[in-house]
């Protein structure tokens, strides 16, 4: 039964991974050229922009392989170790790394009076959803050391 659900998720984290790369190679570019042909009073963006959505996908990128390290965890019956919490701690390294990211960015966009409010709602979407990810890998790595502690001391007992 939780072969199946593992397997499930696993490849829900290869589609996301597969969608995000996608958008990053054909999506992201057009969308930028488009943009710097609409406004060409903000074509020096461009490149600028599109470099920095590049560098967020890093950290994704990273997070999704550490998910499907802490499901192959879950597979092996390995789910209460300490490579689990390693993983959740690379989760919530990654969602904070994103989050500065663009924090960045956007601050760099209000610095240039380009923050258009479209623009300001995507990053904060992106922010706010990225910090739930963050806060919740935290409270599970929280949960998880915590189960260590005890699994540990009934072993000491016995």
């Amino acid at each position: 039964m939780i072969r199946g659900k593992t397997t499930f998720l696993k490849f829900a984290i290869v589609i996301i991974g597969i969608v995000a790369l996608s958008l990053c190679i054909f999506w992201l570019p057009v969308l930028a050229r488009n943009t710097a042909e609409i406004n060409p009073d903000y074509a020096y963006l461009r490149y600028p922009v599109l470099i920095g959505v590049y560098i967020t996908a890093i950290p994704f990128y990273i997070a999704l392989y550490q998910a499907l390290k802490l499901l192959h965890h879950i597979e092996k019956q390995n789910a209460f170790s300490e490579l689990a919490v390693e993983s959740l701690k690379h989760i919530k390294h990654c969602a904070v790394a994103i989050i500065i990211l663009y924090v960045i960015g956007v601050t760099f966009l209000l610095f240039q009076n380009v923050l258009h409010s479209s623009i300001a709602m995507m990053g904060a979407i992106i922010i706010f959803a990225t910090s739930s990810v963050a806060v919740f890998a935290a409270v599970l790595q929280e949960l998880l050391k915590n189960a260590l502690e005890i699994k540990s001391e009934n072993d000491l007992t016995v």
